[in-house]
């Protein structure tokens, strides 16, 4: 038997054990709601649906649905009333360590009703806690909406949905360590302290991203933004309110488990971007995308060969540049396959627009003017 599935057959003891013991102390399940996306009723051929992300934990009563159970801010008194005004700024999950993020106590199988306008359907999580499913004829416009799960034992709770219009437009997919936020995460040893270690409200935007990403919305009537990364679903809460600290437009974020699974010890990074790009265009198919990431992993490979199987689906593709030295402790990248690198112009055989450039400035002054770039605009 392969470690990775003794590691599995541990995991699933653990939480076997343990939850009979924290429901002795008083905990009880509850959701945690991921923002999904769908189409409208209004499509041409009238298939409308919901894809629905939440996640199924135990907590303890009092403590807040997401987020850290433990507090890390120093306990002490603050040194002035200005000091005491910016500590009310700063959310909860948003001044913790990262690590606390990660202690959950997933609750596997939990049956879970799911309604979404006029359609209801029945389902249970997954075995660790995860729900990820589709709901077809809700009816809905596009727009926000929220979905209801009523989890047993957990009540009622919503989950955001943002439903689609049928008609052409542009979207745009990003990336999110080292895209829009700098997280360094080619380094193997400094992303883990970044994501387990450091405060969540210590990160830096990348330059000149949001204000690209608001450019394009305001080019294309709100175009929807579209966050895949290979983090995992547990930092949500702090890039939530990182997103909203930084002026990024709202959006759903497509994240991964973290952990073993029946193929290796953790989740590929590569073939999850690859899935839920490919899924994108195909749940999405009136959609042309702005494809924006970064060269420290593997961000133009993959958008690459998506450009090159939907070529009338990808409108350009933007390349964040590390710097020199970001390159060197990345491993010394400079240049990437399938045609994408610092001197590219378009993608060949594909005909799609290829800009690159260190910040979100650069890459905005670089993009057609079509698509929401150019020097001109706020």
């Amino acid at each position: 038997m392969p470690l990775f599935d003794i590691a599995r057959a541990v995991e699933d003891q653990f939480h076997r054990d343990v939850i009979p013991v924290l429901k002795r102390r008083g905990w009880r399940p509850r959701v945690v709601a991921y923002d999904g996306y769908g189409t409208s009723a209004d499509q041409p051929d009238g298939a409308d649906m919901a894809r629905v992300l939440a996640r199924m934990v135990l907590r303890p009563v009092d403590a807040p649905t997401e987020g850290p159970l433990f507090r890390s801010l120093p306990e002490r008194r603050p040194a002035s009333a200005a000091e005491v005004i910016d500590n009310a700024r700063i959310s909860l999950a948003d001044a913790q360590r990262g690590w606390r993020l990660f202690i959950d106590a997933p609750v596997p199988f939990l049956p879970v009703t799911i309604t979404v306008g006029g359609a209801r359907i029945r389902t249970r999580a997954d075995r660790e806690g995860y729900i990820d499913v589709v709901v077809r004829g809700h009816g809905l416009g596009p727009g926000w909406h929220d979905a209801v799960i009523d989890a047993a034992g957990a009540g009622r709770s919503s989950a955001r949905v943002l439903v689609v219009g049928p008609e052409p437009t542009l979207g745009i997919i990003s990336d999110i360590d080292d895209t829009a936020m700098i997280s360094h995460v080619p380094r193997i040893l400094v992303a883990a302290w970044n994501q387990l270690v450091k405060y969540s409200s210590a990160r830096e935007p990348v330059p000149g991203m949001a204000r690209l990403y608001r450019r394009v919305q305001q080019a294309h009537q709100g175009a929807p933004v579209f966050y895949v990364s290979t983090g995992a679903w547990n930092v949500m809460p702090t890039l939530r309110a990182f997103f909203a600290r930084h002026g990024f437009p709202e959006g759903p974020a497509l994240m991964t488990d973290w952990g073993p699974t029946n193929t290796g010890w953790f989740r590929s990074g590569i073939e999850h971007k690859r899935t839920e790009l490919r899924r994108l265009m195909i749940d999405l198919p009136q959609v042309r995308w702005l494809l924006v990431g970064d060269d420290g992993q593997h961000d133009p490979l993959i958008y690459g060969e998506v450009a090159r199987e939907h070529a009338d689906r990808v409108a350009a593709v933007a390349i964040r540049r590390l710097s020199a030295t970001e390159q060197v402790l990345a491993g010394g990248i400079t240049a990437h396959p399938m045609g994408i690198g610092p001197a590219a112009q378009t993608l060949a055989e594909a005909d799609v627009p290829v800009v690159t450039g260190t910040n979100g400035f650069e890459l905005a002054s670089r993009l057609p003017t079509a698509i929401g770039g150019g020097t001109a605009g706020g």
